[in-house]
Parts: C-alpha cells; sequence; structure tokens
C-alpha cells in the first residue's frame, strides 16, 4: 500500500472509532433500509453486523496496536450472534442488525453467510496466528457454519455476487481449514458461474456500478487467496470480462458510468466508486481529487488492479463509442433483453429493450454536461405514491441519442420489490406517474413542461420527452408537468393522482404509454405516427438522420411474460 492510499485508510479507520459502543461491541450507525428484510420501520441508531466486522478486520489489517484487543472483543461477539444451531433453518446466516434477531426479520437475508463468513475468513486467513485460542475457535467453527449454510442454499450463477461470494468463502475455507468437502463444493459452484457468465457473455446485474465492482471485489478475493489452479485461471478470465465492461462504459469527460445499469444505487458516481476505480487503474488515471479519495477497508489486501489495455478508456475520450449486447435471451428471441449504449463527447444515453421499472434498475439513462463538475443525469421512472412501481414494464428501441420507449403494467408484477412484495395485482394508490427526473448541473439550461412535452433547453444541449400515445381506463389527452425539489428537476406525466384508492390491475382496460426521448446539439423532432388497434398501441418514429423507430405495447395490463411476447420493433 502506498503511502497515499495508507493515509486514506487510517482516515477511514479513525472515522469509525467515534461510532464503537464499548458495552455493546459494535458500531453504532443511523438506521437505513431499502425497505425489505427487516421489519424495523423507524430507528435513529442501530448496530449493524456487517459493518462492524468492516471496522474489526480493518483494526487488524492496518496494525493498529492500541485496538487489538477491541478486534478480538468484536470478533468474538459477532461470532455469538450467528445462528448456531444445525437444525435451525436460519444456521449459518447472521441478522443485519444487533436489535433485530434473525426470527424477527421478514425474511432473514441468507446472503449474510457469505458477508460475515468471508470477512472472518479474511480475519483468520490474515491474523489467525497471533488470535486467542478459543477466538481463533470459535472464528473456524462460525466461518465452517457460514460453509454449511452457503451449501445448503446452494445459490444459482444468475446471482452474481453471491455466486462468486459464496464460492470464494466455500474454496477457499476448505482449503485454509483442510476441509476438502468444501473446497470442492466452492470450485465446482465458481465452474459452473464461469460457463454460466462465459456463455452470456456478461454479468446478469448487467453493467452495475454497484455490483459489477463487488463482483471485481470478490474476484480479486479469490486471485489473492484461492490455490487451486483452475480457479486462478477462471478468476483471471472473469476478471478481464468485468474490467472491460466498466471500462468501456465509463465516460472519462464526465466521469459517470454510462447506463443502462442493471442494478445501482447511486446515480452519480460516489468519490467511493471514483476512488475504487482510480487505485485499480495505479498511477496511470487520477478521477477523484487528492482530498476526496478514499479507501475503503474491505479493500485491502486484495491487489485490485484494472487490466492496462483498458485504462485509455478512463483517461481520455476517444471518439464515438456504442454498444450493443445481449443481456438475457429468450425462449423463442421475442424476449431476449438488450442493453445499447451510446456515446458522444457531451453526453452518454444507455436503455435496455425492456426490463421492469424497480428503483434498483436503470433502464433509460442519460449523463450530460461539459465536465465532472457540471454534468447531470436524466433518469426514467415510474412512481407509486412515490416510490418506484416494479409492476410497471419499460420497452424501448434506441436510435443512437434518440428512445422510443413504452410504459405497461403487470397484473404478476412486485410492489417495491421484484420478489419479496408481490401485489396480485391490486395495489391501494393515491399517485402513479412516470418521472423523468433530472439531478445535478444544469446551470444554464432551462426546464419546460408544454403540453405533450417536456424538457431541457441549453445553447448547445437539449433534451427532450413527448408523450405520442397513452391511456388510463378511458382518459386521454395528458400533460406533462414541471417540479423542482432538492436541486432535481421533476418532469411528471400522471397517470392519476387523487383520492386514495384500490386500483385493480386485472380489471383495467387500458393502462400505457408510448413516448419519444431524444438528447442532441439541437432541437429534436418528434416526427410520428401512432395507430391504436386490437388492444395495443403502434408508434412509428422518423428520426432525421438516422434509422426510424418503431414500437408495440398492450394497451390492457397483463402478465409479465405476455407483455413481452410481441417482438419490439416492427420497422
Amino acid at each position: 500500500m502506498n503511502p497515499d492510499h495508507r493515509k486514506a485508510f487510517v482516515r477511514a479507520v479513525e472515522a469509525m472509532h467515534a461510532d464503537y459502543n464499548e458495552p455493546i461491541r459494535m458500531l453504532r450507525r443511523p438506521f437505513k433500509s431499502p425497505g425489505y428484510h427487516t421489519t424495523i420501520r423507524s430507528a435513529e441508531f442501530v448496530h449493524p453486523i456487517r459493518e462492524t466486522l468492516d471496522y474489526a478486520l480493518a483494526l487488524l489489517d492496518g496494525e493498529f496496536a492500541a485496538y487489538r484487543q477491541r478486534s478480538w472483543d468484536i470478533l468474538a461477539n459477532i461470532v455469538s450472534l450467528q445462528d448456531q444451531d444445525p437444525a435451525s433453518p436460519t444456521f449459518g446466516i447472521w441478522p443485519w442488525f444487533y436489535e433485530e434477531p434473525i426470527e424477527r426479520m421478514a425474511p432473514p437475508d441468507w446472503n449474510w453467510a457469505d458477508f460475515c463468513g468471508k470477512r472472518l475468513l479474511f480475519a483468520a486467513i490474515r491474523h489467525g496466528s497471533a488470535f486467542p485460542s478459543d477466538l481463533s475457535e470459535a472464528v473456524r467453527r462460525a466461518v465452517l457454519n457460514s460453509c454449511e449454510a452457503i451449501r445448503r442454499r446452494n445459490v444459482g450463477p444468475e446471482y452474481t455476487n453471491i455466486a462468486i461470494m459464496g464460492a470464494l468463502v466455500t474454496l477457499v475455507a476448505g482449503e485454509h481449514y483442510a476441509v476438502p468437502g468444501f473446497a470442492e463444493y466452492g470450485l465446482k459452484r465458481l465452474e459452473r458461474f464461469y460457463e454460466y457468465t462465459r456463455e452470456r457473455g456478461t454479468f446478469n446485474e448487467y453493467n452495475s456500478p454497484t455490483y459489477s465492482l463487488v463482483a471485481i471485489e470478490e474476484l480479486s478475493g479469490l486471485a489473492a487467496y484461492a490455490q487451486n489452479p483452475s480457479a486462478r485461471r477462471w478468476t483471471e478470465e472473469l476478471l478481464d470480462m468485468a474490467w472491460r465492461m466498466v471500462a468501456v462504459h465509463f465516460h472519462p469527460l464526465l466521469k459517470q458510468w454510462s447506463g443502462p445499469h442493471g442494478r445501482a444505487y447511486d446515480t452519480l458516481l460516489t468519490d467511493a466508486k471514483l476512488s475504487f476505480l482510480q487505485l485499480a487503474c495505479g498511477g496511470d488515471v487520477e478521477l477523484a481529487a487528492s482530498e476526496r479519495f478514499v479507501f475503503e477497508p474491505p479493500w485491502f489486501g486484495l491487489n485490485i488492479s484494472c487490466p492496462k489495455p483498458y485504462r485509455g478508456w478512463f483517461r481520455a475520450y476517444d471518439g464515438v463509442r456504442e454498444i450493443r449486447q445481449l443481456v438475457n435471451r429468450g425462449s423463442d428471441g421475442s424476449q431476449d433483453r438488450w442493453a445499447v449504449m451510446h456515446m458522444e463527447e457531451r453526453f452518454s444515453l444507455g436503455t435496455f429493450t425492456q426490463n421492469i421499472m424497480w428503483n434498483q434498475c436503470r433502464n433509460m439513462l442519460a449523463y450530460f454536461g461539459v465536465g465532472p463538475e457540471a454534468c447531470a443525469y436524466a433518469r426514467l421512472r415510474v412512481l407509486h405514491d412515490g416510490y418506484d412501481f416494479c409492476s410497471a414494464v419499460f420497452r424501448s428501441e434506441q436510435r443512437e441519442g434518440h428512445v422510443l420507449f413504452g410504459i405497461q403494467f403487470a397484473t404478476d408484477g412486485g410492489g417495491r420489490h421484484p420478489a419479496l412484495d408481490p401485489t396480485q395485482g391490486r395495489i391501494a394508490a393515491s399517485d402513479l406517474r412516470v418521472r423523468l427526473e433530472i439531478g445535478g448541473i444544469t446551470e444554464g439550461m432551462e426546464a419546460y413542461a408544454e403540453g405533450a412535452q417536456a424538457g431541457l433547453r441549453g445553447e448547445n444541449l437539449h433534451l427532450a420527452v413527448r408523450t405520442l400515445a397513452a391511456a388510463w381506463d378511458g382518459r386521454r389527452g395528458f400533460e406533462w408537468e414541471l417540479a423542482q425539489e432538492d436541486g432535481r428537476i421533476y418532469l411528471d406525466f400522471v397517470f392519476y393522482s387523487g383520492p386514495a384508492a384500490t386500483i385493480d390491475l386485472r380489471t383495467v382496460t387500458e393502462a400505457g404509454a408510448i413516448f419519444a426521448f431524444a438528447i442532441s446539439e439541437r432541437a429534436p423532432v418528434f416526427d410520428a405516427d401512432v395507430e391504436e388497434k386490437d388492444g395495443f398501441i403502434r408508434a412509428h418514429w422518423r428520426i432525421p438522420g438516422r434509422a426510424p423507430a418503431s414500437l408495440r405495447i398492450r394497451m390492457r395490463p397483463d402478465e409479465h411474460h405476455r407483455l413481452l411476447l410481441d417482438p419490439t420493433s416492427f420497422i
């Protein structure tokens, strides 16, 4: 670790000291929740298991002698919070928080066997020789319990970060503790993931700024600690694929990670993500100013490194770049999901051809501006009472900086979460709207909403969205609305807003819309034909200087797979 990285690492560890609760032997942090797994709805502070393990491992990695006993105390405490009953359905996992035992979670998060087991394993590998004998045995037992929980659950290769992390924990723990059964399981699991990913050419969480870096982190852990030659070879190939995907989507002038994003939690890149990329590129690229560079403790000891052939994409803009990649293959080709990204000097625009509108999905995402300090984003959302609605289904056709897209509704989808919150086709709602959210720096651009069209106007850049056709239970003639709040611009198309009502998507006869979106140097031209026939909306957009785009969507809500049966393109 070079001196600058060491300083950043020490700063990160020192910032944790103030959060340490000595009597409980855990970190105390403000409560936050994605809205599932935990039953805690409001709390000012909680004591999180995973972050506390990060703190204990960082104290050991940094060789802070004054805090060695503290790190041991934390590890012993965390081990005691694991479910260690082999007959229990949650054997080998931990709760999220000290305040909420596993049995109160709804449901428990089995990923915590992977997350917590990995951290304990790294502590044992790097520092176990100095552990007191009772702690050494307790950590060994907890890690092996995690391995058994991982093996029982047996996650498939489609769940990228957990597929890799579970392979890491079981393979490396099996090698470290000389338990052949776990080592063999971990190797087979890694091989299955390698074959699955090689066939598809990408991770299931396509181009995710969160999970791509998590995958790189986990693969780097395998590269650092796995001894099996086959595992090391597969890991090297997977790392190369991952880094190429990251690099080709990075806009070096705006310093943003172009969409679309299969899963994301932030829209503008954080200092931590920029620092991760800078760290991986060695001294070749500067993405985070020295005062904003961070070194997160979990990166310690992993030798995170971007292959040198890809580092140039982080450093300099090299002209127009476009990618079209198959992400998921349908059974007959009609449900294939593609990702499209177009990058120019002033902007990038990315879309999926189809996806649900989960809050972690960035299905249509643009970045634009003149540099990293004057950069903005435009993100499409569908909101049910202010929160992203998983039963809304997005479909699109993209032509460079132009997107023809539709919104449909599924009767078998989720509410806030695609799997943990099924709606059964019925929702209670006082508001349902499509939102183009614009954040970041938009100085010098004018926001507007004028009837069927809304957008931003600037001297050298225009961004606009126009309604081509829309219906909601017999209604027509919708207009866009403009609002500004908390530094963001909201361009809203409102399907419904009024008294709280029960909406049964199974009985609604019309619910859908087709829109045209453009980002370009000139004011866009929306020359389109629209037809409503046989329960479908069809739109054909003649885009000046580019191939036309066509789209057809169902007017009536239906089961998700039927919404995707008809070919997206009708050129």
